[in-house]
């Protein structure tokens, strides 16, 4: 979205097309910054290469953005045929992807991900946006359906807990969210939703959750990622491992505290603000925070204790408030907020390993 954004602002004139799945593509559909979305069905195999490349050949681009590692992004690149094929640094591609790209940054270390996608600005001669911006768009429909949904809990802030991720590795265990749903509600005052998509295992974890804690959660899982977006625009908070809900509070500008084990908070974390909500424990007490580690380690969302989550909501409520939107949007600058602290609940604080901004 930042990437979109910068090149709608920079090149008011231009066409932008997003070439997406159709989960993500929900994300950019009614979008100012995008023209025209192609949604992509991999999992149809070779026939929805074909599909694709149909609703692709009427397209003449002159540029393509390639910002992605692995080889099932040949496809759209491949069909659009584009002149200028811009992709990442060639060392952080995978499955000969990068021999499909004529422009790129040159090799360098791992830094967060953000940092890596803005790079290809820069190639194509746009400089770097100052500020940054991810702008989602709600519909009137949605807004209109946060407004039903803060009706529904009386006046209560909303917090959204996102129960799973994609990855099961990157899931806590749901046993874990039981006491931290409760005291959202019995201590914080909170109304509770469980947010995800549709997936059996964010079922189940949802109802185990439902099943075993003494409040009443609202079940709001579902397919549309419109609905998630309304949901956590609607929310005072969220609370959330390292999936799409995280990031879409980040660019919605609503506190979250984000759950790190299994992958590198500092790599694919919140990039500007609520940096000090995140609970690390995938970086050890003798370690320096380095966006440059890429590799998962395993076993590590087991160390997060609820009492570990619950300081982050404290911390939460006391710098952010319980207002909404509109009354949490946080400094916004990653400077002004101290850094996360370890998944074992000690209060040491870590230096920005990317600088004050």
């Amino acid at each position: 979205l930042a990437i979109a954004a910068t090149l709608r602002r920079a090149r008011p004139e231009a066409e932008v097309v997003w070439v997406a799945q159709p989960a993500p593509a929900q994300v950019v559909t009614p979008h100012p910054a995008v023209d025209r979305v192609v949604a992509w069905h991999p999992t149809e195999g070779a026939s929805g290469v074909v599909r694709l490349w149909r609703a692709l050949a009427a397209l003449r681009c002159d540029v393509v953005f390639d910002l992605q590692r692995y080889l099932k992004a040949a496809w759209p690149t491949l069909g659009l045929r584009a002149p200028v094929r811009v992709g990442l640094d060639p060392s952080k591609t995978r499955d000969g992807l990068r021999w499909l790209h004529n422009a790129a940054p040159p090799r360098g270390p791992w830094k967060h991900t953000q940092d890596l996608f803005l790079d290809a600005l820069a190639v194509a001669g746009v400089p770097r946006p100052d500020p940054l911006r991810w702008p989602l768009e709600l519909t009137d429909d949605e807004r209109t359906a946060g407004r039903a949904l803060r009706d529904r809990v009386e006046g209560r802030p909303l917090c959204a807990v996102a129960v799973a991720s994609g990855n099961a590795r990157k899931d806590w265990p749901a046993e874990r969210y039981v006491p931290v749903v409760e005291a959202l509600e019995r201590d914080f005052g909170f109304a509770v939703a469980l947010v995800g998509g549709p997936a059996r295992h964010e079922r189940r974890a949802a109802a185990a959750i439902a099943r075993a804690a003494r409040t009443r959660p609202l079940d709001l899982l579902g397919d549309s990622v419109r609905a998630l977006i309304a949901h956590v625009a609607a929310a005072a908070l969220v609370v959330s491992p390292d999936t799409g809900t995280l990031h879409l509070a980040h660019a919605l500008r609503v506190p979250v505290v984000g759950l790190f084990g299994h992958t590198n908070p500092w790599r694919v974390g919140p990039y500007e603000r609520f940096h000090d909500l995140v609970v690390d424990a995938y970086t050890d007490p003798a370690e320096h925070p380095d966006p440059s580690r890429y590799e998962p380690r395993h076993g590590r969302m087991e160390r997060i204790r609820p009492e570990d989550v619950l300081a982050r909501v404290e911390l939460a409520l006391e710098r952010y408030g319980a207002a909404g939107p509109e009354g949490a949007s946080g400094p916004g600058h990653a400077g002004d907020e101290p850094r996360p602290n370890r998944g074992d609940g000690a209060a040491r604080e870590r230096a920005d390993p990317r600088g004050a901004e």
